[in-house]
């Protein structure tokens, strides 16, 4: 990057943010808004409330409150971030598909370890972080990625049911954490699905969505984004029931049950005797991956029973490891088995959007008690990877300051690393979101409103 182009993130940051004003009810609040975003995207060790309010001249009370309790609304700030997308990064309807597969989406969770028992959802359960059972919080995405695009587009807290629903001690953590009434327990698929119909409201067009095995091995989920008209590549466990063809007869007798995944990819008709296909998936870091591959159409079982239409079955093994995957589709029979194997293998993309969260952003640096406080801190950290999403791609499209053909930014907005904070969103009158403020009240310290209202959350 070259000097000019660092000078500028200051001034793009501004008009960023200048976007999201909507949501805020003071210009007061909307300053704070500056001044927490550039402290996620500052080189601060630690992210929390706290050095941010520190380095940025602000007292730490005052930010502790714009998380907490000032009268914002994150869910239009997240309704705006998915709506940008669609205006600014997305193809319309009929475009041609960006990089071979067009827009796909992505279904995910992640884990931050936590000490202590106070921070809403934590208990002991699997943290993916650290690969154990663990003191952690769990939260599920929905992500999309278009050609070299890729933002976050939605976040949930999953609340364990004991724990924090329905248990002997879950009616005072939930009161000592603020967490509102309409937050329940979910299982994670319907978490997820209750994102994906969200963004789509919003104008999101999912061309395929793609998650793990966990997501994969649940029936409701699947037969869910069929209703829904999506197509999906999901990896299954290996496990999972399906029948090579439809039997002939209602029987338990074993050549009428169902079989696993594992078995059908072996032994069964439809993938005796077929070849295995070599198929090379690039990769942005590393070197191309090599699978060995080979598909068919199977039923798959639900409720015991074979579904009358049939499923891609893909087994994908690698010849360098030994690992086998396998894949479940509900695209077209005439769909290409490389267009299947590149959408699966995207995947990789949310890993590293979760990586540039927790390493780049301080996605798990809250410190706090409070419900509305950790949920607008990952909104704030999906904004703010939004805005080093645009900016990335604004610079990666510019060429060097020596080259005379360069003409400074482009058509987008500009990279994280603090710059100078612009008072361009101070200076725009913030509209009001939300019930008044009382005119004793200073800004400082505004009443509390509930947020998320329209969704209930909490998960397995």
């Amino acid at each position: 990057m070259t000097a000019e182009q660092i000078t500028g993130l200051g001034p793009a940051m501004g008009r960023f943010l200048a976007g999201f004003k909507a949501c805020f009810v003071t210009r007061n609040t909307l300053a704070h808004l500056g001044t927490y975003c550039r402290g996620l995207l500052s080189d601060l060790p630690r992210k929390s409330v706290e050095p941010i309010a520190l380095a940025g001249g602000c007292a730490v009370r005052t930010l502790q409150e714009f998380l907490a309790s000032h009268v914002w609304d994150d869910q239009l700030m997240r309704d705006e971030i998915q709506r940008r997308i669609v205006q600014d990064h997305l193809p319309p309807p009929g475009g041609k598909p960006a990089g071979g597969v067009g827009t796909v989406g992505w279904i995910d969770e992640t884990s931050v370890a936590k000490k202590g028992d106070k921070t809403p959802g934590v208990q002991r359960q699997y943290c993916g972080a650290s690969g154990k059972i663990d003191n952690c919080i769990v939260t599920v995405h929905l992500a999309c990625r278009c050609g070299d695009f890729a933002a976050v587009l939605d976040n949930d807290l999953f609340l364990p049911e004991e724990t924090w629903d329905t248990g002997p001690r879950a009616a005072g953590r939930r009161k000592d954490a603020h967490v509102p009434d309409h937050v329940v327990y979910l299982s994670k698929w319907l978490l997820a699905l209750d994102q994906i119909k969200h963004a789509m409201a919003n104008g999101v067009r999912f061309d395929w969505l793609t998650f793990d095995e966990w997501y994969g091995g649940k029936p409701g989920f699947l037969a869910a984004l069929e209703d829904l008209g999506l197509l999906y590549v999901t990896e299954v466990p290996k496990n999972l029931p399906c029948y090579p063809s439809l039997p002939k007869y209602k029987s338990l007798q074993r050549p009428f049950t169902s079989k696993p995944v594992e078995s059908v990819g072996k032994w069964s008709k439809p993938f005796k005797g077929k070849p295995w296909q070599t198929i090379q998936l690039a990769r942005k870091t590393l070197g191309p991956q090599t699978w060995q591959v080979r598909a068919a159409q199977v039923h798959l079982a639900r409720d015991g029973k074979p579904l009358p239409r049939k499923h891609w079955l893909i087994v994908a093994r690698n010849p360098a490891t030994g690992e086998v995957k396998y894949f479940v589709s509900n695209a077209p029979p005439k769909t290409a088995l490389t267009t299947l194997l590149k959408v699966a293998f995207t995947r990789a993309g949310i890993e590293h959007l979760f990586r540039l969260a927790k390493s780049e952003v301080g996605f798990g640096h809250y410190e706090g008690r409070n419900y509305t406080g950790l949920m607008r801190h990952m909104t704030l950290c999906q904004l703010v990877l939004l805005f080093a999403a645009e900016q990335t791609g604004r610079l990666r499209g510019e060429k060097s300051g020596v080259d005379d053909r360069a003409d400074g930014p482009g058509a987008q907005h500009p990279v994280p690393r603090v710059a100078a904070a612009s008072s361009d969103a101070d200076a725009d009158r913030a509209h009001r979101v939300g019930d008044q403020v009382s005119s004793g009240e200073k800004s400082s310290r505004q009443a509390i409103t509930p947020t998320r209202t329209a969704r209930g959350r909490v998960a397995l």
